[in-house]
């Protein structure tokens, strides 16, 4: 029992449990009535909620996924805030940031099944490193608007807060990038189906 009292212990159980839950599905199911898990591409991101809500009701489509990814990227960073308030230590913080992420892709609540994770790391990063994630939001924004292909943004954002934080001084004061490229690993390796698709020619445009 001492063990599940442990401060860092009970944190990393909240940012888990915290990442887990699927807004983008509990939004689709009780405003547009439909599981965006049986739709498009299965995912419980705020693409999937545009793109399959967008089919029957298209202002609400915009309202549900703008919501989706605030709600995701907030699943990190509370915890976080409480914990940089309650005094918790650079690396217990970093700790969080990875489990909120992991959460998030490998939902505890849907069998280990999740979203891709760019909403909650783009939460946990502007916690954590938020200059070199400014930065990287920057880039998505601009290759969504450009490119209307939200994987590719998305990889293209993350990518520009990797690159931005290794040049401001590395952008963490843990000693190591580990947790910095964990995120960025996990967040990949979620899009690996999107970067097949890339690479075909077949991934869809978001319009």
């Amino acid at each position: 029992m001492d063990f599940l009292l442990n401060f860092n212990i009970l944190f990393f159980i909240a940012a888990y449990l915290a990442g887990s839950i699927p807004f983008g599905l509990l939004l689709a199911n009780t405003f547009a009535g439909v599981n965006i898990k049986e739709h498009g591409s299965k995912s419980i991101g705020a693409t999937n909620v545009l793109r399959v809500v967008k089919e029957t009701n298209p202002a609400l489509a915009k309202k549900l996924s703008v919501a989706t990814v605030i709600l995701d990227a907030l699943k990190g960073t509370i915890v976080l805030l409480i914990a940089i308030a309650m005094g918790a230590s650079e690396s217990t913080l970093w700790g969080i940031a990875v489990l909120a992420v992991l959460g998030h892709c490998y939902s505890i609540f849907l069998g280990l099944e999740g979203g891709k994770g760019v909403a909650t790391g783009l939460g946990v990063f502007l916690v954590l490193i938020p200059i070199p994630t400014l930065i990287g939001a920057a880039v998505w924004i601009f290759c969504g608007k450009v490119l209307k292909v939200s994987s590719l943004s998305s990889l293209l954002g993350l990518t520009g807060v990797v690159i931005a934080a290794l040049f401001m001084n590395n952008g963490l004061e843990v000693g190591s990038n580990a947790p910095m490229y964990i995120i960025a690993f996990i967040i990949y390796y979620k899009h690996i189906p999107n970067i097949v698709r890339l690479v075909k020619g077949e991934e869809k445009k978001v319009i």
